[in-house]
């Protein structure tokens, strides 16, 4: 499912125009994407929560020529599955 699709089903679902259920989708990824930035963590109880993690920097080989190389340290968001969510997906 992209973006527009999820809008659609959203409108659908809601009752309301494609416009509004658009703006509402941007707000709600405007809003846990500036969280995040602010090093926050978003949490839905049940669905699951969003945060910024450190990956350290590590040993990594390049599967063409079997150089290795240094894959520098960065800060990459994560998002981790509530128990109702799982639940929900494991059809239990």
């Amino acid at each position: 499912m992209n973006k527009n699709e999820f809008i659609a089903m959203v409108a659908e679902r809601e009752g309301i125009e494609k416009k509004a259920a658009e703006k509402a989708v941007a707000a709600v990824i405007g809003a846990i994407t500036d969280a995040l930035v602010k090093g926050e963590k978003v949490q839905f109880v049940g669905f699951g929560s969003f945060e910024v993690r450190d990956r350290a920097e590590k040993k990594v080989r390049n599967p063409q020529t079997g150089a290795e190389l240094i894959s520098p340290a960065t800060t990459v968001p994560v998002f981790k599955a509530g128990k109702a969510l799982k639940d929900v997906v494991a059809g239990k």
